[in-house]
């Protein structure tokens, strides 16, 4: 309730700043390069990477920099690839629900997840998110059948550089709720593991966010792929 009153208060401000922003900010192209494809050496495994700007790589210029690049390096000498990218930039959650149901139905190992800014950014609530996040998700399980899905967090928006106060300290505000929501609801669940999106440990190790201040650089979309490697090692070796 708090939150939706202090968006109720900041809401003059927050139009005002929001439209600045989308004019300031430079408009970076997605990634370009495969979106699917068969690589590497080793067990068979398949991976469909779903989500919104972020799963389609802005913020650098070739899909190899981007996500699904890096998990791609990171995998490959592991396993034979068969994955596939399905992103779009302004995807909500309901958007990808809807792309799904476009794709032909077909059974992946791993399904990778990466969407939430898009829904803050249109203030939608926890409340609402979550089961948006939850139709989603089932729609995943009866569409693709797999054994692992990596959910990736909704960024902490309050530190996004292309944003100005009290417009970053308010998204901040939504991507932390849905975050604990989120997780709260996959903690029982054995088939989904969560990945969280550290920007202060990013700055930690100097490592700067793109150029438009709002989307991962090259070196962030490394350790992001690093992340889902390492889960699904963790699965398929137990596997």
């Amino acid at each position: 309730m708090w939150l939706k009153l202090a968006t109720f208060g900041l809401l003059p401000v927050v139009l005002i700043q929001g439209t600045k922003v989308r004019s300031n900010t430079p408009r970076l192209p997605e990634a370009s390069g495969d979106r699917e494809g068969k690589t590497g050496q080793g067990k068979p495994l398949s991976l469909l990477i779903l989500g919104d700007s972020a799963a389609a790589g802005v913020g650098v210029e070739n899909q190899q920099d981007a996500l699904s690049g890096a998990i791609i390096s990171e995998l490959k000498t592991e396993y034979k690839l068969h994955w596939k990218l399905h992103a779009k930039t302004g995807d909500t959650t309901k958007q990808v629900y809807q792309a799904i149901q476009q794709l032909e139905p077909k059974k992946y190992d791993v399904v990778v997840t990466s969407v939430g800014v898009n829904d803050v950014t249109k203030l939608i609530s926890a409340k609402t998110w979550i089961k948006q996040q939850k139709q989603l998700f089932s729609q995943i399980q009866n569409h693709f059948q797999p054994k692992l899905i990596i959910v990736s967090g909704v960024p902490p928006m309050q530190h996004f550089p292309a944003l100005p106060n009290p417009l970053a300290w308010l998204f901040g505000q939504y991507a932390e709720q849905m975050n604990q929501t989120l997780k709260q609801w996959l903690a029982p669940q054995p088939q989904f593991r969560f990945i969280e999106y550290d920007i202060k440990n990013f700055q930690a190790m100097n490592l700067s966010m793109a150029s438009d201040g709002f989307h991962p650089s090259k070196e962030i979309y490394a350790i992001w792929g690093q992340q889902v490697a390492t889960l699904v090692r963790q699965t398929f070796i137990r596997g």
